[in-house]
């Protein structure tokens, strides 16, 4: 069964006017896009769709968290998301493309619209691109950041100075 089903919205029967639409995120939704750069989450959906004449208003309401991988010490945190969107959806004939962001474009014979991918897309817009764990008020794994540290370019660089003594002469030529 495909997970994103769920998230078709039917709009061909609906009554001119606002209609709330409500769904769950939940990991299955983030393995059905591959090479999904969030593995798991737990976030609530409320959907507002307006049904006009001429096109559709989608205003999205995501709020929960987004598990990822501190890019600092490289542990899972729980990241808290709140985001409010606003989509517009307008019917064409022919030309389905538009430049505007914002306005997706439908067939007129369309009776359906799938969410799924705008929703991927505002989630993922919405996590940073350089993730740290104090972006959730948690602070970084010391024991990992203290080994990586020991671990660091600079600290090897120190220890083959003391290590070698055969690349001295060598390296005070080049201090010269």
């Amino acid at each position: 069964m495909n997970p994103l089903k769920q998230f078709s919205i039917p709009f061909t029967g609906l009554k001119l006017g606002v209609h709330h639409f409500d769904y769950q995120i939940d990991n299955s939704f983030f393995d059905a896009f591959d090479y999904s750069l969030i593995k798991s989450g737990d976030l609530k959906v409320n959907v507002e769709l307006e049904k006009q004449e001429t096109m559709l208003l989608l205003n999205f309401k995501i709020v929960g968290t987004v598990n990822l991988i501190c890019d600092k010490c490289l542990s899972n945190f729980p990241l808290p998301l709140s985001i409010n969107e606003r989509q517009i959806v307008k019917f064409a004939g022919d030309e389905l493309e538009s430049d505007d962001e914002e306005i997706i474009s439908l067939n007129r014979k369309e009776a359906e619209i799938d969410i799924s991918k705008p929703l991927y897309e505002m989630i993922n817009v919405n996590v940073p691109f350089i993730k740290h764990c104090e972006q959730a008020g948690i602070s970084c794994d010391e024991e990992m950041i203290t080994r990586l540290e020991q671990l660091s370019i600079a600290n090897q660089k120190n220890e083959e100075k003391t290590a070698d003594p055969r690349w001295e002469a060598l390296n005070k030529l080049k201090n010269n």
